[in-house]
């Protein structure tokens, strides 16, 4: 009997550990919530597995590509295996860092196909079965073969249009789900002020409330947050903060800011750019008041997390953990380094060899394991949200048909046309006749590469329509006369001969000059992906990452070519393509017509002829304030009171101004008016006439001054903005509400008031210097 019992027993105890081994874990359970789900898996993960999570390595060596096949490769199964890795970054990166061509390199099916394999090993073949998470640049496209390559964020920001940004956004977005990445790097929220360094045309400009408003439009498109949506990704903002302001210019060196304007000046885009919805933020290699931004507690933590609430995760640039050792030399090893980024806040590590060491920090107790759960909780909580537990794979047959629509690439020309800022039409040269013989000239007339800028996979040449080819497409290969005349920096090959005896032919000359940030196979490049300058060998490459200049005149001999142009006395139409302000004094004083056109993307070339022969009429407006010299900078619109007085050279005043672009037709604007609505609210609106004879946008913009204050204010801001479609005689009205917020400082006690009996100048116009209308009034009146 004894016997029978002890035997049914272990039958049951047997039968019912069977059982349960056969149940769902709760974290496989898409009834249960988010938390619980969670909170059921983190309690099951070893710490090896915890860290795993945190981890971020480079994606691009993760595949084998065998003819038209596509499959993980050995790396893959090495790193799954060493490091339990949770994501990886630019698995399908195309550019010559990666080695990653055309031929070699994956198009959007194949794409797909990789990220389903990478999901499926790591499913298969893990003990818990965690998909995971590919995350992908797409600061103005995604970067990968066959997809849709929009205009940099400079231009971008050109077009003062953040529905149209809002749509963009879209579009990029569902072209990296189709192909099966999850996490889109960007918007860049770089605020510039030094247009010496390299990522200028990344940025969205000078102005936090521009920047603000392209920021929290993008991250809309992206899917507002919202990761149950088929195409929603989770949008990382780019680079926490004050990035863009390098001393010297010098790429991640140190920034010289206070509190004050961080919190007036630098913050605020972020900030609304995380109320719109985005769920991931990047720290920048820069140190601010010598704490690396990568290790600051009062960044990553009181900001981020206690003041605005962000409920995502964070993540480090590429290596910067390692520079916190490297670069800033303040921890003498990486595992000290990321011990103080992990303890800042900082949840995971871009490149996945610095955040390996927490493992031995956790059991030598330098760091507590809930430090880890609380970021492994951040990443996990985000797939979840995001569904792949439940849908890890995406259909290669849709990503073949949904990338490079063509509803894509119309909105690409689309947002190229909005992005072109006419400096000057003399004599109304603009918009020019079809009937016309036109001399097409520069380094970057017919240039595929140079028109799309860093951060751009290699492209199909038939993808990218150039200057030429947009200007032959208007009217005809015959009537125009190509010859390049000059690269960007090399100064030997040279045909300036042939360029001006086409311009002695033609009616007119359209000369296309400016810069480059096209990389190529024989620049070098350092682990973080920066280009480095070469005396080996000259590229055109004088932008992007990495190319940092003393100077910003036209490199090469540009402007022997320009010369050479004007002295044949024929109309000269000057373009700059471009990735940051360049020396614009001589076009600008010398040329008919004058335009820049940044990096306008793979219909940049369509969108330019459009604008040159009038079938759209160019509105773009500066986001960034173009110098006359580079000892003026910084030179931006909104300085503090004092305000700068002229040098001995030059006047202290740009050579054109934030908001400044001209028009083919004319605008006129009646008298503000201002209606108090509650203590510090007013409705402003201002009526705006087409009297030109065109059709055409203009971009209304709303600047306040304070007069006096306890803290220095700028010279005047910008509160509010709209670019609107007027017909020619047309007249519309545009309303505008202050509030609190747009009187308010940040005083003495780094708090923000309102202060009592504050004068205010309300004004509106159509640049920051050309104010067509204001009026005074008193806060609280």
């Amino acid at each position: 009997m004894k016997k029978t019992v002890v035997f049914i027993f272990f039958s049951l105890l047997i039968g019912g550990n069977l059982v349960f081994s056969q149940e769902k874990p709760a974290y496989k359970n898409p009834a249960l919530s988010v938390d619980a789900r969670v909170q059921d898996l983190i309690n099951r993960m070893t710490l090896e597995e915890k860290v795993g999570q945190l981890l971020c390595p480079l994606g691009w060596e993760m595949y084998d590509k065998k003819g038209g096949d596509v499959s993980h490769s050995a790396k893959f199964e090495e790193t799954v295996k060493e490091k339990n890795i949770g994501m990886l970054w630019a698995t399908f990166r195309a550019d010559p860092w990666t080695q990653k061509t055309i031929e070699n390199g994956l198009n959007p099916e194949m794409a797909a196909k990789a990220g389903n394999a990478l999901q499926k090993y790591i499913i298969e073949n893990t003990r818990l079965g965690i998909p995971i998470f590919l995350a992908e640049e797409a600061p103005h496209g995604h970067m990968a073969i066959g997809t849709t390559v929009f205009p940099t964020g400079i231009g971008q920001a050109s077009a003062w249009n953040p529905d149209l940004l809002e749509q963009m956004a879209g579009a990029v977005g569902e072209e990296l789900r189709l192909q099966g990445g999850h996490i889109s790097y960007g918007p860049v929220l770089d605020l510039s002020r030094d247009h010496r360094w390299s990522r200028v045309e990344e940025s969205y400009g000078e102005d936090p409330v521009l920047m603000g408003a392209c920021a929290a439009a993008i991250v809309k498109g992206f899917g507002a947050g919202d990761l149950s949506r088929e195409y929603s990704t989770v949008s990382t903002l780019k680079h926490f903060v004050a990035y863009g302001i390098p001393e010297g210019g010098h790429n991640g060196s140190a920034a010289s800011v206070g509190e004050r304007e961080l919190r007036e000046v630098f913050f605020p885009p972020f900030n609304a750019a995380i109320d719109a919805g985005a769920l991931s933020v990047m720290s920048g290699y820069n140190s601010i008041d010598g704490i690396p931004c990568t290790s600051s507690h009062f960044l990553l933590t009181d900001v981020l997390r206690t003041e605005w609430g962000f409920r995502g995760f964070t993540v480090s640039d590429l290596g910067s953990i390692e520079g916190i050792r490297g670069s800033h030399r303040i921890a003498q090893n990486h595992r000290i380094a990321a011990e103080l980024a992990v303890k800042a806040g900082l949840d995971v590590d871009l490149g996945g060899n610095a955040y390996v060491n927490l493992i031995e920090s956790v059991k030598k107790g330098e760091v507590k394991e809930e430090v880890i759960n609380i970021a492994v909780s951040r990443v996990l909580t985000l797939k979840f949200e995001m569904g792949l537990f439940e849908n890890p794979y995406v259909n290669p047959e849709k990503a073949k048909k949904g990338v490079r629509t063509k509803d894509h690439v119309a909105l690409a020309r689309k947002t190229a046309q909005e992005s072109v800022v006419l400096l000057e039409n003399k004599n109304n040269l603009l918009p020019l006749g079809k009937n016309l013989k036109i001399a097409v000239i520069g380094p970057n007339a017919d240039n595929v590469y140079n028109m799309l800028g860093d951060y751009t996979a290699p492209q199909e040449e038939s993808n990218v329509v150039t200057v030429l080819e947009g200007i032959r497409e208007k009217i005809g290969s015959q009537n125009a006369l190509y010859a390049k005349g000059c690269y960007i920096r090399d100064t030997l090959n040279l045909n300036i001969e042939e360029a001006v005896a086409n311009a002695k032919k033609s009616d007119v000359i359209v000369a296309v000059m400016g810069g480059s940030s096209a990389r190529d196979f024989r620049t070098k490049y350092i682990e973080t992906g920066a280009a480095v300058t070469s005396e080996e060998h000259i590229s055109d490459m004088e932008s992007g990452e990495g190319f940092d200049r003393a100077t910003l005149d036209l490199l090469g001999k540009q402007m022997d070519l320009l010369k050479a142009l004007k002295n044949t006395g024929k109309p000269l139409v000057v373009i700059y393509i471009q990735g940051r302000p360049l020396n614009m004094n001589w076009a600008s004083e010398n040329a008919d017509a004058l335009l820049t056109a940044w990096y306008p993307g793979q219909e940049g070339g369509s969108a330019i002829a459009d604008i040159l022969f009038g079938d759209y009429n160019p509105a773009g407006r500066l986001p960034i304030s173009v110098a006359r010299s580079v000892g003026q900078l910084p030179v931006h619109y909104n300085k503090r009171n004092p305000m700068g007085h002229n040098y001995v050279e030059v006047s202290s005043e740009p050579l054109y101004v934030f908001g400044y672009g001209k028009s083919y037709t004319d605008f006129e604007y009646g008298d503000l008016r201002l209606e108090k609505i509650a203590d510090h609210t007013y409705s402003a609106s201002v009526s705006v006439t087409n009297t030109g004879k065109y059709d055409g946008d203009e971009v209304v913009q709303l600047y306040v001054r304070n007069h006096f204050a306890s803290v220095s204010q700028p010279n005047k801001q910008l509160r509010y903005f709209k670019r609107v479609h007027i017909k020619t005689g047309e007249t519309k009205t545009l309303s505008f509400t202050l509030t609190e917020s747009d009187f308010s400082i940040i005083n003495a006690e780094m708090k923000r008031v309102v202060e009592p009996g504050s004068t205010f100048t309300i004004m509106v116009g159509n640049s920051s210097n050309s104010i067509k209308s204001e009026k005074v009034i008193t806060a609280g009146s």
